[in-house]
Protein backbone atom coordinates (compact mmCIF):
# COMPACT_ATOMS: atom_id res chain seq x y z
CA UNK A 1 0.00 0.00 0.00
CA UNK A 2 2.80 2.84 0.77
CA UNK A 3 6.32 3.49 0.63
CA UNK A 4 8.73 3.74 3.64
CA UNK A 5 7.56 6.43 6.19
CA UNK A 6 8.88 8.18 9.08
CA UNK A 7 8.21 6.16 12.75
CA UNK A 8 6.17 8.29 14.70
CA UNK A 9 8.03 8.65 18.18
CA UNK A 10 4.88 8.31 20.39
CA UNK A 11 4.93 4.50 18.85
CA UNK A 12 8.32 2.60 19.77
CA UNK A 13 9.31 0.21 16.96
CA UNK A 14 10.40 -2.63 19.46
CA UNK A 15 11.13 -5.18 17.37
CA UNK A 16 14.57 -5.14 16.85
CA UNK A 17 14.39 -5.97 20.74
CA UNK A 18 12.35 -9.19 20.36
CA UNK A 19 14.20 -12.36 19.23
CA UNK A 20 13.23 -14.10 16.19
CA UNK A 21 10.24 -15.99 16.84
CA UNK A 22 6.40 -16.21 15.64
CA UNK A 23 4.79 -14.19 18.25
CA UNK A 24 5.10 -10.38 18.03
CA UNK A 25 3.62 -8.14 19.77
CA UNK A 26 2.74 -4.82 18.32
CA UNK A 27 2.76 -1.29 19.68
CA UNK A 28 -0.33 -0.46 20.62
CA UNK A 29 -2.80 1.97 18.88
CA UNK A 30 -1.14 2.13 16.00
CA UNK A 31 -3.08 4.18 13.15
CA UNK A 32 -3.23 2.80 10.09
CA UNK A 33 -0.62 4.68 8.06
CA UNK A 34 1.99 3.04 11.07
CA UNK A 35 0.21 -0.36 10.86
CA UNK A 36 2.30 -0.63 7.44
CA UNK A 37 5.46 0.41 9.01
CA UNK A 38 4.88 -2.25 11.47
CA UNK A 39 4.22 -4.29 8.73
CA UNK A 40 7.33 -3.38 6.63
CA UNK A 41 9.75 -3.67 9.83
CA UNK A 42 8.35 -7.15 10.61
CA UNK A 43 8.91 -8.16 7.20
CA UNK A 44 12.48 -6.68 7.29
CA UNK A 45 13.36 -8.58 10.42
CA UNK A 46 11.66 -11.81 9.04
CA UNK A 47 8.76 -12.25 11.47
CA UNK A 48 5.64 -12.62 11.59
CA UNK A 49 2.75 -10.69 13.17
CA UNK A 50 0.85 -12.56 15.59
CA UNK A 51 -0.79 -10.18 17.74
CA UNK A 52 -1.84 -6.86 17.46
CA UNK A 53 -2.07 -5.64 21.11
CA UNK A 54 -4.13 -1.93 22.56
CA UNK A 55 -3.47 -0.84 26.49
CA UNK A 56 -5.97 1.71 26.00
CA UNK A 57 -9.17 3.46 23.76
CA UNK A 58 -7.16 6.23 23.39
CA UNK A 59 -8.23 9.46 21.49
CA UNK A 60 -4.76 11.17 19.67
CA UNK A 61 -5.11 9.39 16.25
CA UNK A 62 -7.55 6.39 15.16
CA UNK A 63 -5.99 3.00 16.16
CA UNK A 64 -4.60 0.95 14.08
CA UNK A 65 -5.19 -2.52 15.44
CA UNK A 66 -8.21 -3.00 13.44
CA UNK A 67 -6.53 -2.21 9.99
CA UNK A 68 -3.51 -4.58 11.23
CA UNK A 69 -5.51 -7.41 12.01
CA UNK A 70 -7.53 -6.90 8.71
CA UNK A 71 -4.18 -7.27 6.91
CA UNK A 72 -2.18 -9.81 8.60
CA UNK A 73 -4.62 -11.83 10.20
CA UNK A 74 -3.09 -10.85 13.95
CA UNK A 75 -5.37 -11.51 16.69
CA UNK A 76 -6.14 -8.60 18.56
CA UNK A 77 -5.20 -8.07 22.49
CA UNK A 78 -7.66 -5.45 24.73
CA UNK A 79 -8.62 -5.13 27.81
CA UNK A 80 -12.33 -6.75 28.18
CA UNK A 81 -13.43 -3.61 30.14
CA UNK A 82 -13.39 -1.29 26.73
CA UNK A 83 -16.35 -2.95 25.77
CA UNK A 84 -14.91 -3.05 22.07
CA UNK A 85 -17.50 -3.48 19.19
CA UNK A 86 -15.15 -5.73 17.06
CA UNK A 87 -13.29 -9.12 17.04
CA UNK A 88 -10.91 -9.20 19.57
CA UNK A 89 -9.27 -11.78 22.52
CA UNK A 90 -10.81 -10.16 25.53
CA UNK A 91 -8.65 -9.76 28.34
CA UNK A 92 -8.81 -9.36 32.26
CA UNK A 93 -6.18 -8.36 34.64
CA UNK A 94 -3.62 -11.42 35.32
CA UNK A 95 -4.56 -12.71 31.69
CA UNK A 96 -1.48 -14.20 29.67
CA UNK A 97 -1.00 -14.83 25.93
CA UNK A 98 1.52 -17.20 24.42
CA UNK A 99 3.69 -15.34 21.81
CA UNK A 100 5.55 -18.58 21.12
CA UNK A 101 8.64 -18.40 23.26
CA UNK A 102 7.52 -15.40 25.23
CA UNK A 103 4.62 -14.43 27.21
CA UNK A 104 2.56 -11.75 27.69
CA UNK A 105 1.33 -10.82 31.21
CA UNK A 106 -2.41 -8.29 31.05
CA UNK A 107 -1.65 -5.68 33.91
CA UNK A 108 -4.68 -3.73 34.83
CA UNK A 109 -3.64 0.22 34.83
CA UNK A 110 -6.35 2.58 35.14
CA UNK A 111 -6.11 6.01 35.19
CA UNK A 112 -5.43 7.87 31.93
CA UNK A 113 -8.77 5.76 30.59
CA UNK A 114 -10.92 2.86 33.18
CA UNK A 115 -9.97 -0.04 30.73
CA UNK A 116 -6.16 0.79 30.59
CA UNK A 117 -4.10 -2.56 30.59
CA UNK A 118 -0.18 -2.75 30.28
CA UNK A 119 1.65 -5.70 29.01
CA UNK A 120 4.11 -7.30 30.88
CA UNK A 121 6.87 -8.98 28.34
CA UNK A 122 8.23 -11.89 30.11
CA UNK A 123 10.79 -15.01 28.91
CA UNK A 124 9.73 -17.50 31.82
CA UNK A 125 9.58 -15.93 35.00
CA UNK A 126 12.35 -13.14 33.98
CA UNK A 127 10.45 -9.35 32.94
CA UNK A 128 11.83 -8.42 29.94
CA UNK A 129 9.73 -5.06 29.77
CA UNK A 130 6.45 -3.55 30.12
CA UNK A 131 4.23 -1.95 27.36
CA UNK A 132 3.07 0.99 29.55
CA UNK A 133 0.91 2.77 27.36
CA UNK A 134 -0.94 5.67 28.67
CA UNK A 135 0.34 4.96 32.12
CA UNK A 136 3.70 5.37 32.89
CA UNK A 137 5.85 7.61 30.87
CA UNK A 138 9.57 8.45 30.79
CA UNK A 139 9.36 11.29 33.69
CA UNK A 140 5.94 11.42 33.44
CA UNK A 141 2.91 10.16 33.71
CA UNK A 142 -0.22 10.33 30.64
CA UNK A 143 -3.31 12.83 31.69
CA UNK A 144 -6.37 11.57 33.80
CA UNK A 145 -8.62 14.37 32.31
CA UNK A 146 -9.49 13.01 28.95
CA UNK A 147 -12.80 11.59 30.42
CA UNK A 148 -13.99 15.06 31.88
CA UNK A 149 -12.95 17.44 34.05
CA UNK A 150 -15.90 15.58 36.47
CA UNK A 151 -13.29 12.77 36.65
CA UNK A 152 -10.12 14.03 36.71
CA UNK A 153 -8.93 13.56 40.31
CA UNK A 154 -10.85 9.89 40.70
CA UNK A 155 -8.27 8.99 37.50
CA UNK A 156 -5.60 10.44 38.80
CA UNK A 157 -6.13 8.59 42.46
CA UNK A 158 -6.31 6.03 39.76
CA UNK A 159 -3.22 6.13 38.09
CA UNK A 160 -1.07 6.60 41.32
CA UNK A 161 -2.26 3.19 42.53
CA UNK A 162 -1.18 2.20 39.08
CA UNK A 163 1.95 3.68 38.98
CA UNK A 164 2.40 1.94 42.69
CA UNK A 165 1.95 -1.52 40.94
CA UNK A 166 4.30 -0.91 37.76
CA UNK A 167 7.64 0.75 40.09
CA UNK A 168 7.03 -2.48 42.56
CA UNK A 169 8.58 -4.61 38.88
CA UNK A 170 12.33 -5.07 39.11
CA UNK A 171 14.40 -2.03 38.62
CA UNK A 172 16.04 -3.55 35.40
CA UNK A 173 12.70 -4.25 33.68
CA UNK A 174 12.08 -1.93 30.11
CA UNK A 175 9.81 0.44 29.79
CA UNK A 176 8.26 1.12 26.40
CA UNK A 177 5.55 4.03 26.72
CA UNK A 178 3.22 4.70 23.88
CA UNK A 179 3.47 8.28 24.46
CA UNK A 180 6.57 10.43 24.36
CA UNK A 181 7.91 13.15 23.14
CA UNK A 182 4.74 15.97 22.43
CA UNK A 183 1.89 13.79 22.98
CA UNK A 184 -0.77 15.52 24.48
CA UNK A 185 -1.95 12.76 26.52
CA UNK A 186 1.50 13.81 28.79
CA UNK A 187 1.12 15.63 31.66
CA UNK A 188 3.70 17.24 31.26
CA UNK A 189 4.85 16.55 28.28
CA UNK A 190 7.47 13.82 28.06
CA UNK A 191 10.71 14.22 26.20
CA UNK A 192 12.67 10.58 26.41
CA UNK A 193 11.35 7.76 24.25
CA UNK A 194 12.35 4.98 26.54
CA UNK A 195 13.57 3.62 29.83
CA UNK A 196 13.62 1.93 32.85
CA UNK A 197 11.62 1.24 35.99
CA UNK A 198 14.84 1.65 37.71
CA UNK A 199 15.16 5.45 36.17
CA UNK A 200 11.68 6.04 36.57
CA UNK A 201 12.15 5.56 40.12
CA UNK A 202 15.18 7.79 40.36
CA UNK A 203 14.15 10.59 38.31
CA UNK A 204 10.90 10.61 37.42
CA UNK A 205 9.30 13.70 39.75
CA UNK A 206 5.73 12.33 39.86
CA UNK A 207 6.77 8.96 41.49
CA UNK A 208 8.74 11.18 44.41
CA UNK A 209 5.40 12.61 45.44
CA UNK A 210 5.54 12.02 49.06
CA UNK A 211 1.74 10.51 48.94
CA UNK A 212 -1.74 10.18 46.88
CA UNK A 213 -2.87 13.46 47.82
CA UNK A 214 0.55 14.96 46.99
CA UNK A 215 0.74 13.21 43.31
CA UNK A 216 -2.88 13.80 42.64
CA UNK A 217 -2.17 17.48 42.78
CA UNK A 218 1.05 17.43 41.19
CA UNK A 219 -0.06 16.19 38.25
CA UNK A 220 -3.39 17.66 38.22
CA UNK A 221 -1.53 21.02 38.20
CA UNK A 222 0.34 19.84 34.92
CA UNK A 223 -2.29 19.68 32.88
CA UNK A 224 -2.51 21.73 29.71
CA UNK A 225 -5.06 21.98 26.99
CA UNK A 226 -5.41 19.45 24.65
CA UNK A 227 -6.72 19.07 20.69
CA UNK A 228 -10.81 19.32 20.80
CA UNK A 229 -10.65 16.20 18.64
CA UNK A 230 -9.75 13.87 21.20
CA UNK A 231 -13.41 14.00 22.13
CA UNK A 232 -14.51 12.16 19.45
CA UNK A 233 -12.05 9.31 18.51
CA UNK A 234 -11.95 7.24 21.59
CA UNK A 235 -15.77 6.37 20.43
CA UNK A 236 -14.36 5.55 17.07
CA UNK A 237 -11.82 3.36 18.44
CA UNK A 238 -13.92 1.72 20.36
CA UNK A 239 -16.53 0.88 17.55
CA UNK A 240 -13.49 0.49 15.00
CA UNK A 241 -12.09 2.37 12.68
CA UNK A 242 -12.83 1.67 9.12
CA UNK A 243 -10.54 -0.41 7.37
CA UNK A 244 -8.47 1.31 4.47
CA UNK A 245 -8.47 -1.10 1.19
CA UNK A 246 -6.15 1.65 -0.97
CA UNK A 247 -4.24 4.25 -0.25
CA UNK A 248 -5.50 7.59 0.49
CA UNK A 249 -5.31 9.80 -2.15
CA UNK A 250 -5.31 13.80 -3.10
CA UNK A 251 -6.93 14.01 -6.58
CA UNK A 252 -5.49 17.37 -8.43
CA UNK A 253 -7.96 19.99 -8.49
CA UNK A 254 -7.86 22.95 -10.91
CA UNK A 255 -8.26 26.43 -10.42
CA UNK A 256 -11.99 26.78 -10.89
CA UNK A 257 -13.22 23.49 -8.52
CA UNK A 258 -10.74 25.22 -5.94
CA UNK A 259 -12.99 28.17 -6.31
CA UNK A 260 -16.13 26.61 -6.76
CA UNK A 261 -15.21 24.64 -3.65
CA UNK A 262 -14.42 27.82 -0.96
CA UNK A 263 -17.75 29.33 -3.17
CA UNK A 264 -19.71 25.81 -1.14
CA UNK A 265 -17.40 26.42 2.31
CA UNK A 266 -14.75 24.29 1.90
CA UNK A 267 -11.47 24.88 3.73
CA UNK A 268 -7.98 25.94 1.91
CA UNK A 269 -5.08 24.23 3.80
CA UNK A 270 -1.43 25.41 2.38
CA UNK A 271 0.60 22.91 3.23
CA UNK A 272 3.83 24.64 2.34
CA UNK A 273 6.87 25.66 4.74
CA UNK A 274 5.83 29.32 6.88
CA UNK A 275 8.17 30.74 4.66
CA UNK A 276 6.83 30.35 1.46
CA UNK A 277 2.98 30.90 3.00
CA UNK A 278 4.35 34.15 3.79
CA UNK A 279 5.55 34.92 0.12
CA UNK A 280 2.39 34.29 -1.27
CA UNK A 281 -0.86 32.25 -0.80
CA UNK A 282 -4.63 32.03 -1.34
CA UNK A 283 -6.96 34.58 0.37
CA UNK A 284 -8.64 32.82 3.51
CA UNK A 285 -6.25 29.95 3.44
CA UNK A 286 -5.29 28.14 6.46
CA UNK A 287 -1.24 27.27 6.82
CA UNK A 288 -0.41 24.61 8.78
CA UNK A 289 3.20 23.11 7.52
CA UNK A 290 3.88 19.43 6.93
CA UNK A 291 5.55 18.15 9.68
CA UNK A 292 4.73 16.07 12.56
CA UNK A 293 2.41 17.83 14.27
CA UNK A 294 0.11 18.37 11.38
CA UNK A 295 -2.85 16.03 12.06
CA UNK A 296 -2.54 17.81 15.57
CA UNK A 297 -2.85 20.65 14.44
CA UNK A 298 -5.27 19.83 11.23
CA UNK A 299 -8.22 18.35 13.78
CA UNK A 300 -7.65 20.95 16.59
CA UNK A 301 -8.54 24.17 14.16
CA UNK A 302 -10.76 22.53 12.04
CA UNK A 303 -12.70 20.35 14.02
CA UNK A 304 -15.14 17.80 11.72
CA UNK A 305 -14.70 20.16 8.46
CA UNK A 306 -16.41 20.24 5.43
CA UNK A 307 -14.46 19.27 2.59
CA UNK A 308 -10.39 19.81 2.26
CA UNK A 309 -8.81 21.53 -0.69
CA UNK A 310 -5.21 21.85 -0.26
CA UNK A 311 -1.85 23.89 -1.53
CA UNK A 312 1.15 22.01 -1.24
CA UNK A 313 4.70 22.41 -2.34
CA UNK A 314 6.17 20.70 -5.43
CA UNK A 315 8.96 18.41 -3.66
CA UNK A 316 6.45 17.71 -0.47
CA UNK A 317 4.94 14.62 -0.25
CA UNK A 318 1.05 14.45 -1.10
CA UNK A 319 0.75 10.82 0.49
CA UNK A 320 2.04 11.99 4.05
CA UNK A 321 -0.58 14.77 3.93
CA UNK A 322 -3.19 12.28 3.27
CA UNK A 323 -2.23 9.84 5.70
CA UNK A 324 -2.11 12.54 8.62
CA UNK A 325 -5.25 13.88 7.94
CA UNK A 326 -6.98 10.21 7.71
CA UNK A 327 -5.69 8.99 11.22
CA UNK A 328 -7.66 11.34 12.81
CA UNK A 329 -10.57 10.23 11.01
CA UNK A 330 -10.75 13.65 8.10
CA UNK A 331 -11.34 11.77 4.90
CA UNK A 332 -13.69 14.23 3.37
CA UNK A 333 -10.29 15.10 1.01
CA UNK A 334 -11.21 16.94 -2.10
CA UNK A 335 -7.37 17.03 -3.53
CA UNK A 336 -4.57 19.31 -3.99
CA UNK A 337 -4.42 22.33 -6.31
CA UNK A 338 -2.95 21.44 -9.50
CA UNK A 339 0.05 23.84 -10.06
CA UNK A 340 0.27 25.18 -7.06
CA UNK A 341 -0.01 29.01 -6.54
CA UNK A 342 2.14 29.37 -9.92
CA UNK A 343 -1.94 28.13 -11.31
CA UNK A 344 -3.70 30.70 -8.69
CA UNK A 345 -2.18 33.51 -10.47
CA UNK A 346 -2.02 32.50 -13.97
CA UNK A 347 -5.38 32.19 -13.84
CA UNK A 348 -5.63 36.11 -12.55
CA UNK A 349 -6.71 35.44 -8.96
CA UNK A 350 -5.20 37.79 -6.19
CA UNK A 351 -2.71 36.33 -3.43
CA UNK A 352 -2.49 37.43 0.08
CA UNK A 353 1.22 37.68 1.77
CA UNK A 354 2.31 38.11 5.01
CA UNK A 355 5.35 39.84 6.59
CA UNK A 356 7.80 36.74 8.01
CA UNK A 357 10.25 38.91 10.18
CA UNK A 358 13.58 38.10 11.30
CA UNK A 359 14.05 39.24 15.22
CA UNK A 360 15.92 42.47 14.75
CA UNK A 361 13.21 43.53 12.34
CA UNK A 362 10.24 42.79 14.25
CA UNK A 363 10.27 46.18 15.80
CA UNK A 364 7.16 48.67 17.53
CA UNK A 365 4.55 45.77 17.68
CA UNK A 366 2.37 44.30 19.95
CA UNK A 367 3.98 40.88 20.34
CA UNK A 368 1.46 37.75 20.87
CA UNK A 369 3.03 34.40 21.86
CA UNK A 370 0.62 31.20 20.74
CA UNK A 371 2.63 28.83 22.43
CA UNK A 372 1.20 26.30 24.79
CA UNK A 373 0.92 27.42 28.82
CA UNK A 374 3.75 25.64 29.84
CA UNK A 375 6.11 26.94 27.12
CA UNK A 376 5.08 30.66 27.82
CA UNK A 377 5.58 30.19 31.81
CA UNK A 378 9.21 28.88 31.17
CA UNK A 379 10.42 31.66 29.03
CA UNK A 380 8.39 34.18 26.93
CA UNK A 381 9.01 38.06 25.79
CA UNK A 382 8.38 40.48 28.80
CA UNK A 383 4.92 42.25 28.14
CA UNK A 384 3.88 39.58 25.60
CA UNK A 385 0.29 38.34 24.85
CA UNK A 386 -0.48 35.18 25.88
CA UNK A 387 -3.07 33.03 23.42
CA UNK A 388 -2.55 29.78 22.88
CA UNK A 389 -3.18 28.50 19.17
CA UNK A 390 -6.11 26.25 19.52
CA UNK A 391 -7.45 28.83 21.48
CA UNK A 392 -7.47 31.88 18.67
CA UNK A 393 -10.69 31.10 16.73
CA UNK A 394 -12.29 32.23 19.61
CA UNK A 395 -10.08 34.53 20.98
CA UNK A 396 -9.10 36.49 17.94
CA UNK A 397 -10.82 39.44 19.25
CA UNK A 398 -8.11 39.45 22.07
CA UNK A 399 -5.17 39.54 19.62
CA UNK A 400 -3.67 43.48 19.43
CA UNK A 401 -3.76 45.38 16.13
CA UNK A 402 -0.50 45.16 14.09
CA UNK A 403 0.76 41.52 16.17
CA UNK A 404 3.72 40.13 15.50
CA UNK A 405 2.88 36.65 16.23
CA UNK A 406 5.66 34.42 17.45
CA UNK A 407 5.99 30.50 18.70
CA UNK A 408 9.10 28.73 19.45
CA UNK A 409 10.14 28.67 15.84
CA UNK A 410 7.34 30.31 13.14
CA UNK A 411 5.23 27.24 12.02
CA UNK A 412 2.81 27.50 14.77
CA UNK A 413 3.16 31.51 14.40
CA UNK A 414 1.75 31.13 10.53
CA UNK A 415 -0.65 29.41 11.28
CA UNK A 416 -2.35 31.72 13.89
CA UNK A 417 -1.45 34.80 11.25
CA UNK A 418 -3.83 32.99 8.90
CA UNK A 419 -6.47 32.47 11.44
CA UNK A 420 -6.32 36.09 12.69
CA UNK A 421 -6.52 36.70 8.54
CA UNK A 422 -9.49 35.04 8.21
CA UNK A 423 -10.85 36.42 11.02
CA UNK A 424 -10.68 39.73 9.89
CA UNK A 425 -7.16 41.32 11.27
CA UNK A 426 -4.65 43.38 9.01
CA UNK A 427 -1.26 43.79 9.34
CA UNK A 428 0.09 40.64 10.96
CA UNK A 429 3.61 39.43 10.88
CA UNK A 430 4.83 36.41 11.96
CA UNK A 431 8.43 36.08 14.00
CA UNK A 432 11.27 34.19 12.07
CA UNK A 433 12.52 32.94 15.60
CA UNK A 434 11.59 32.59 18.84
CA UNK A 435 10.73 34.39 22.27
CA UNK A 436 15.13 33.76 22.95
CA UNK A 437 15.83 35.59 19.29
CA UNK A 438 13.52 38.58 20.26
CA UNK A 439 14.65 39.19 23.59
CA UNK A 440 18.61 38.85 22.33
CA UNK A 441 18.20 40.68 19.53
CA UNK A 442 16.21 43.39 21.89
CA UNK A 443 18.33 43.49 25.28
CA UNK A 444 15.82 42.05 26.65
CA UNK A 445 15.64 39.05 28.96
CA UNK A 446 13.01 36.48 28.95
CA UNK A 447 10.15 36.73 32.05
CA UNK A 448 8.75 33.34 33.26
CA UNK A 449 5.74 32.42 35.11
CA UNK A 450 2.47 33.72 34.16
CA UNK A 451 1.44 37.14 33.74
CA UNK A 452 -2.45 38.84 32.30
CA UNK A 453 -1.42 40.53 29.76
CA UNK A 454 -4.26 40.67 27.25
CA UNK A 455 -5.61 44.00 26.52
Amino acid sequence: MRGARRVDLRHPDVLGDLPDHDGLLSPEALDAAFAEDLRAAAERRGLRIAFAADTHLHADFLSGAVQLGHDTGATILASAAGRRAFDHQRLADGAEVDLGGLTLHALATPGHTDEHLSFLLLDGARELGVFTGGSLIVNSAARTDLLGTDRTEELARAQYRSLKRLTALPDATAVWPTHGAGSFCSAPPGTERTTTIGAQKQANPLLAAPDENAFVAQLTASLGTYPTYFGRLGEINRRGPAVLTAEPALPGLTVRQVRALMADGAYVVDVRPAADYATGHVPSSLSIPLRDQFATWLGWLLPHPPPLAFVAGEDQDLSEVAWQAHKIGYERLAGRLTGGMTAWLADGNAQATTAFLTAHRAVGRPYVDVRQEAEFTAGHVPGAVHIELGALTESAADAPTGPVVACGHGERAMTAASLLERAGHTDIAVLDGGPADYTAAHGQKLAQGTEDTRS
